[in-house]
């Protein structure tokens, strides 16, 4: 065996020693310049593409669409060359352009399915090397002969025989089915989710989210079918799951179905201001199982769709995004109660996220203990920025247009009634 391996390479070594490799080289860079312009053509016909897709990805080069250009390309150029001249780096070129293609559509599709984690970071690696692996099998000729000593070990399942190659060829089998799968709910996604803001994004969220599910049951299936897993046994299993989700899973399922109501109802919406649990923020991921939201302070509070569903939830910005906002402050009795009001409106109107309409409005609320309390009513058309903010800013206006016009503000006046004992 190693007399036949040094062989083959000493074949390889002078078949790419020829002048014939340079034509093949010259017709290679050509197919990948071409390739290169093709995509960059197509990319420029879709004006509105994403930074990052998977087609183009972020510098064309790095998409799928470029790899898969060349190796149509590559094969073309094949066909056309072995007619007229002995081929040697064509047949190291074709394995690992389609090892490429195969690595770049996996971890592209991972990437738009899935966040960055470490779990998705573990596949991506898996991929390139099963990838790279079977390249190097193909082009030494050994992938035969690893494929029939593989399928030499074999057992029998009940009536059906199974050997490590059929497994092995039915995991990838089901993984390209899978990552397809991924590819065609990600695209449909990235489709339904452009230019939709309000009721009309949470509503194609829906849309979205069912078709993920239906076609990750689809390709699951299809998987299954593929490996050679008989689905009319998966029958037991779905009773088997009914039965779990009737016992244990049912929080898990109730926290799915209200996903799936809240997005169809539109009750509460991507960026819609709520508060939930005393813990307000702006409402910035739907999922199937959660909603997130996140805090003017940065935090983000994961909450079970159910809770939303059964909990009384604050909306502040389902029907009207206006919200309504008041302070209060006292001046002593002796001031001029009508300059006071037109120095109260002055400062809410002096601050651009008040709304004109409907107009600030103050009113004399108490004849309190230490003096005249007046309360400063207004309205602000965007509370995802914050409400204390724009009340602190109004107090401070409050405050300097009072000590401009030496209106006091009075301190708070007590009574120390001192109990004088007689002498013995």
């Amino acid at each position: 065996m190693s007399d036949t391996a040094i062989v083959d390479l000493e074949d390889w070594l002078v078949a790419l020693s020829q002048t014939s490799v340079l034509i093949e080289l010259s017709a290679l860079v050509g197919c990948a310049l071409l390739a290169w312009l093709l995509a960059r053509l197509v990319s420029r016909a879709f004006v509105e593409r994403e930074l990052n897709s998977i087609m183009f990805g972020r510098r064309i080069v790095d998409g799928v669409l470029f790899p898969a250009l060349l190796l149509c390309l590559a094969y073309a150029a094949r066909k056309l060359l072995v007619m007229s001249m002995p081929l040697a780096l064509f047949k190291l070129a074709i394995p690992v352009l389609i090892s490429l293609l195969v690595i770049r559509m996996g971890v592209k599709v991972l990437q738009a399915a899935f966040k960055d984690t470490p779990l998705i970071r573990l596949l991506e690696r898996s991929i390139s090397w099963i990838a790279w692996v079977a390249m190097v099998l193909w082009v030494s000729g050994l992938l035969p002969l690893v494929m029939e000593e593989l399928d030499q070990i074999s057992w029998a399942v009940g009536g059906a025989k199974l050997s490590v190659r059929k497994i092995i060829e039915g995991t990838l089998t089901a993984g390209l089915v899978l990552i397809l799968s991924l590819w065609i709910s990600s695209a449909i996604e990235a489709r339904l989710l452009r230019k939709a803001t309000g009721g009309e994004l949470s509503l194609r969220k829906a849309f979205s989210n069912a078709a993920r599910a239906l076609l990750m049951f689809v390709g699951l299936l299809l998987a299954l079918s593929a490996v050679g897993i008989d689905l009319t046994a998966l029958s037991v299993l779905g009773g088997a799951i009914g039965v779990g989700i009737g016992f244990g899973l049912q929080k898990l399922a109730a926290n799915y179905v209200s996903g799936f109501v809240i997005l169809a109802e539109r009750s509460m919406r991507i960026g819609d201001s709520v508060q939930v649990d005393n813990f307000s923020g702006v409402i910035t991921e739907i999922n199937a199982r959660y909603t997130v939201i996140r805090s003017l302070a940065g935090r983000e509070s994961i909450v079970p769709n159910e809770m939303l569903i059964t909990s009384r939830v604050e909306n502040l910005s389902l029907a009207d995004p206006k919200v309504w906002q008041s302070t209060t402050v006292s001046v002593a009795y002796d001031s001029d109660v009508e300059l006071v009001s037109r120095l109260l409106l002055q400062a809410a109107a002096a601050q651009t996220r008040v709304l004109p309409e409907p107009s600030p409005s103050v009113v004399l609320l108490a004849f309190g203990a230490d003096g005249l309390e007046f309360r400063l009513g207004y309205w602000m058309g965007d509370p995802e920025n914050g409400g204390d903010n724009l009340r602190s800013l109004v107090n401070l206006e409050i405050l300097r247009l009072l000590r401009e016009h030496h209106i006091e503000i009075p301190y708070p006046q007590r009574v120390i009634h001192q109990r004088v004992v007689p002498a013995a």
